[in-house]
């Protein structure tokens, strides 16, 4: 274990660590019965935290590595003989660890009371290991390869543990706007060229959640999302950087976007989309939603200030929305659109009520939230489930 080198990084993990600790113990001559059962308990309980299988557990730490190896294979460069040899050993040696079993480390510690066990799945790990890095850009590696949905907090990118898990299939109505999302996602994982998408509409039409849904659709074949507030957009060039040489395909994704006409933010996404220096990754896109057309707020006032250059001024304002490649309107359904997503979530809720008393609930609900929208009937249909149940 301590000589590790290419997989020096699972040697951090707690588990692995109280394993050490454990193993060295138990090798010792003369060592204290008493300090072997405290490491061994110490052990088991880092072990069931995450499994209780000692197999998996080794082999899953193994394949979500971030190192030195998985990185040189996803940029496709050559690998030397001695790292490869250096590979090619550490599998043994995790292989072996992975198939310690309890009733050999309780037999060498004779402890009379119970402890508790775990299991051993066996795999081969080299073969396990040559998939992954055959198939890096499905699978991603550390902590992309653990999670697929992530936020930025102090310039760091932090996984989400427990995303949206929402589904295309519980999504119903605007299909022709989701299925142009859904062709440009396509592109982005095929490696083609894809379109920074700008997503706008009335509130409650269901932007963010078909982002969300499309990330949920194709997380197994590559695709990783990343939401940043408005006021974290400086920090999306750094972002860019650290991302565009991972073999996993990225929507950088903003909710809600709009600025004040003095917003310095404005000029930052701007450049972004459009004007910087740095080249246009193409394992990243840019999706982002708005309630506005324009983005920029702009009030009658301010046609009517001193600004000599008035028109360049509003031209500058309304350039931003153009320099998303893909604009898709979400505007509030018809009557007869909201009632098909009424019925539709009904009937995927296995909600059984008579059409008439659906649909005229539903408008009533409507008009109580302001109008007609795909939130409301989704909202409607989750309380007239709690009133069913």
């Amino acid at each position: 274990m301590n000589s590790l080198v290419i997989f020096r990084n699972i040697m951090n993990c707690r588990t692995m660590q109280s394993l050490y600790s454990l193993l060295k113990c138990i090798c010792t001559d003369n060592f204290s019965q008493e300090d072997a059962i405290h490491l061994y308990a110490d052990f088991v309980a880092d072990l069931y935290r995450h499994h209780n299988d000692l197999g998996t557990y080794i082999l899953t730490l193994m394949l979500e590595d971030e190192n030195v190896y998985m990185i040189k294979k996803s940029q496709k460069l050559d690998i030397s003989d001695k790292m490869q040899k250096c590979l090619e050993n550490e599998l043994l040696i995790l292989s072996d660890l992975s198939k310690l079993t309890s009733e050999e480390i309780k037999n060498v510690i004779g402890f009379d009371g119970f402890l508790p066990e775990w299991d051993n799945s066996l795999y081969d790990f080299d073969d396990e290991y040559r998939k992954r890095t055959e198939n890096v850009e499905r699978f991603g590696y550390g902590i992309y390869a653990k999670y697929h949905m992530f936020i930025v907090k102090d310039g760091a990118t932090v996984p989400v543990k427990y995303p949206d898990e929402i589904e295309l299939s519980e999504l119903i109505g605007y299909e022709t706007q989701r299925n142009m999302i859904i062709e440009n996602t396509k592109a982005l994982i095929n490696g083609k060229p894809a379109s920074n998408v700008l997503l706008t509409g009335d509130a409650g039409t269901g932007k963010s959640s078909s982002v969300k849904a499309i990330a949920n659709h194709f997380r197994n074949e590559g695709l990783r999302i990343i939401e940043i507030r408005k006021d974290q957009l400086r920090d999306i060039p750094l972002l860019i950087d650290n991302l565009s040489k991972n073999p996993l395909k990225f929507i950088i994704f903003i909710d809600d976007l709009s600025f004040a006409s003095d917003d310095d933010n404005f000029s930052a996404l701007k450049a972004i989309l459009e004007g910087s220096v740095s080249a246009r990754a193409y394992n990243i896109a840019i999706y982002a939603t708005s309630n506005r057309r324009h983005l920029v707020k702009e009030n009658f006032s301010d046609r009517n200030g001193d600004d000599m250059h008035r028109n360049d001024t509003v031209q500058e304002l309304i350039s931003l929305s153009e320099r998303f490649g893909l604009r898709i309107s979400f505007s509030k359904p018809s009557k007869d659109e909201y009632l098909k997503i009424v019925h539709g979530l009904a009937e995927q809720n296995g909600l059984n009520i008579e059409d008439k008393v659906l649909e005229d609930g539903a408008e009533r609900f409507a008009i109580a939230k302001s109008g007609r929208s795909a939130r409301a009937a989704k909202q409607y249909i989750d309380k007239m489930l709690a009133e069913t149940l």
